[in-house]
């Protein structure tokens, strides 16, 4: 990590990268989201491209550490400890003595040492849900929040066919029918933003080649 620390000062130095330089936390927004993105698709190409792809993931954060040292504001020294400390905070069944029966118990915990750590203030639902996910992540998470659970599988099925047959057809009506898409996936256990992720790779890989023969 150090090493790539000081590869990154060197890019950012008066005689390095005119590009890099100019880079601010602000211009890296879509490079974060497109090498977050990139490795959520690699776990299902293997562990090299999945090795490969974490790389390009710390570099970012590699980034923001030399730019916020740069500021004055943070080092990447204090983005490795705050995150050491809050795993440790946050598993006190394994860095303490508090003692849980499974990970429904964990989760528990998990969420009641947040809400301490905010001083017991609630955040809004629409703080708890990152913009920056994609959209049928966020819709599953809305769902989640709300409290809304299909009761099976079938149930979840039902409800996309109702969906599409009173959606309008229009921009509100196709969004509606993903929803119910969205809570059919969560009935099966399905992440529906991976699932589409996934068949969307499949497609594009299935393409032919432009520049073939």
């Amino acid at each position: 990590m150090q090493d790539l620390l000081t590869t990154l000062r060197r890019l950012r130095a008066p005689d390095g990268c005119p590009w890099d330089r100019e880079q601010t936390h602000a211009s890296l927004r879509p490079y974060l989201l497109e090498e977050a993105a990139e490795a959520v698709d690699a776990v299902s190409e293997g562990p090299q491209a999945l090795a490969a792809e974490l790389g390009d993931v710390l570099l970012q954060v590699a980034f923001h550490a030399v730019i916020g040292e740069e500021a004055g504001t943070f080092r990447y020294e204090d983005v490795e400890r705050g995150i050491v400390e809050k795993l440790v905070r946050r598993h006190p069944h394994v860095f303490g003595d508090v003692r849980v029966a499974d990970a429904g118990e964990v989760v528990a915990n998990w969420q009641a040492i947040k809400a301490a750590e905010r001083g017991g203030q609630p955040r809004r639902a629409a703080d708890r849900v990152p913009a920056a996910l994609g959209a049928l992540a966020r819709e599953a998470a809305a769902q989640k929040l709300a409290g809304e659970t299909p009761a099976n599988a079938e149930a979840a099925r039902a409800g996309v066919q109702a969906a599409l047959d009173r959606a309008p057809d229009s921009a509100a009506g196709v969004a509606e029918v993903l929803a119910a898409a969205s809570a059919w996936a969560r009935a099966l256990g399905v992440d529906p933003e991976v699932a589409l992720r996934e068949h969307t790779q499949a497609r594009l890989l299935a393409l032919p080649d432009p520049e073939a023969g």
